[in-house]
């Protein structure tokens, strides 16, 4: 199931490249499930990024390893891939693109994800949508 959702800010993009931190990935957390960020090597390819996933009555660990990154004068992305994914997720891969738009960028998340059967896969996608759709406003005041 593929999610892509683009939130413009004003900010150059080079800017916004430099702002995709620990401190605004902390910020992007939505309220539930709480999450504790247990380890953010950054975004350069071989960086790991690992979340704890609290449910209240259970845990789940996820951790992606960062498998690309480039910048060019057009364009910043890196790409998270799951390594380790909460029972839920069968594959996870999140393009993070940041696009050079005149003195304004265009930050946009490209999601790829598989529950482990076809059903679930529908059903998370609402979930993991809402989870997205909760960072456009947080981009848009930081990248003000």
């Amino acid at each position: 199931m593929k999610i892509n959702l683009a939130t413009q800010v004003n900010q150059d993009y080079l800017s916004v490249k430099n702002g995709f931190d620990e401190t605004l990935f902390t910020k992007l957390s939505p309220p539930f499930p709480p999450v504790k960020l247990a380890r953010f090597d950054g975004s350069e390819v071989g960086d790991l990024v690992s979340l704890e996933l609290n449910f209240l009555l259970f845990k789940q660990l996820w951790t992606s390893e960062i498998t690309a990154s480039q910048t060019d004068e057009k364009e910043y992305f890196f790409v998270d891939e799951g390594i380790k994914l909460p029972f839920f997720l069968k594959k996870w891969r999140h393009k993070h693109r940041i696009i050079k738009e005149g003195n304004q960028a265009i930050i946009k998340d490209e999601i790829e994800f598989s529950a482990p059967f076809g059903l679930a896969t529908l059903l998370l996608y609402p979930a993991i949508y809402l989870q997205f759709l909760y960072r456009k406003p947080i981009y848009k005041k930081i990248f003000s």
